[in-house]
C-alpha cells in the first residue's frame, strides 16, 4: 500500500481494520475472516486497475494461500480463504441501483467498516483527495448528481466531486447493515449533512438537484 492514493492507503485500512473489530464484537461473526477481508478489502482496487474487478480477490487468495498452507495449516481453512474472497468481491459500493447477490455475517462487519470510512469528517477529506488525484472539478453546478447510476455509469466517473455525495455517501446512512453500523453511521451522515450547508452557504449557490436531506 505504500504508493497508494491517500483516501486507498494503510491508514485507510488502519481505520476500517479497527472500525470492523468494534462491530465485530456485537455480532456472530468469525473474527479471523473480519480482520484478514478487513486488511485485504483493498489490495488491489480495481479503480487503480483499470477497473479490473477481479484482481483484488486474486491476489488476496494467492496472499492467503501461501500464509495458510503449510506455515499455518491448522490456523486459515479453504473454507476461511473463500469466505474472505467473497467479502472483498461483494464489499463495494456499485452504484445506487446496484445489489449484492452474496450476504454474511463478515461481509455485513467489513462493509459497515469501509462504508463508515467513506463518511462523516474523514469521508469528506477523501472525496476531495481522490477528486484532486483525479483531476476532478470540485462542483460545477451545471452538472447535476445521478444517485441512481447503474454500475457502469458509478465506474466511469467523472463527475465533480461534490456530486459523490448525492452519488454515494448520503446514501450510505441507510445502507448500512448491522445496529453498531447505523449508530457510529448516523453522527457521521449529520456531520456531512452540516458541511454541505456550509458550502452551499459559502458559495452562494446551491441548485435544486443538490437538495440536502435532513441531519
Amino acid at each position: 500500500m505504500e504508493a497508494a492514493e491517500g483516501g486507498h492507503d494503510w491508514w485507510h485500512i488502519h481505520r476500517v481494520h479497527t472500525n470492523a473489530k468494534k462491530i465485530a464484537t456485537t455480532e456472530p461473526a468469525d473474527s479471523l475472516v473480519v480482520e484478514l477481508a478487513a486488511l485485504l478489502h483493498d489490495i488491489a482496487d480495481s479503480k487503480f486497475h483499470n477497473g479490473d474487478e477481479t484482481i483484488g480477490p486474486a491476489t488476496a487468495r494467492t496472499f492467503l494461500k501461501t500464509q495458510a498452507q503449510p506455515q499455518f495449516p491448522n490456523i486459515l481453512t479453504d473454507e476461511q480463504i473463500n469466505h474472505i474472497v467473497l467479502i472483498i468481491e461483494n464489499i463495494s459500493f456499485k452504484g445506487g441501483k446496484e445489489k449484492n447477490s452474496f450476504h454474511s455475517h463478515e461481509l455485513a462487519v467489513v462493509q459497515d467498516a469501509d462504508r463508515l470510512d467513506a463518511i462523516g469528517a474523514i469521508g469528506i477529506a477523501r472525496t476531495f483527495n481522490y477528486g484532486g488525484f483525479k483531476g476532478s472539478e470540485i462542483f460545477n453546478p451545471n452538472l447535476p448528481p445521478n444517485p441512481n447510476m447503474s454500475k457502469e455509469e458509478y465506474k466511469k466517473g467523472g463527475n465533480p466531486s461534490l456530486n459523490h455525495f448525492w452519488e454515494k455517501l448520503l446514501l450510505l446512512k441507510d445502507r448500512m447493515n448491522t445496529h453498531t453500523g447505523k449508530v457510529m453511521a448516523a453522527e457521521r451522515h449529520a456531520f456531512m449533512v452540516s458541511y454541505l450547508r456550509h458550502f452551499f452557504s459559502e458559495t452562494g449557490i446551491q441548485p435544486p438537484e443538490f437538495e440536502l436531506p435532513s441531519e
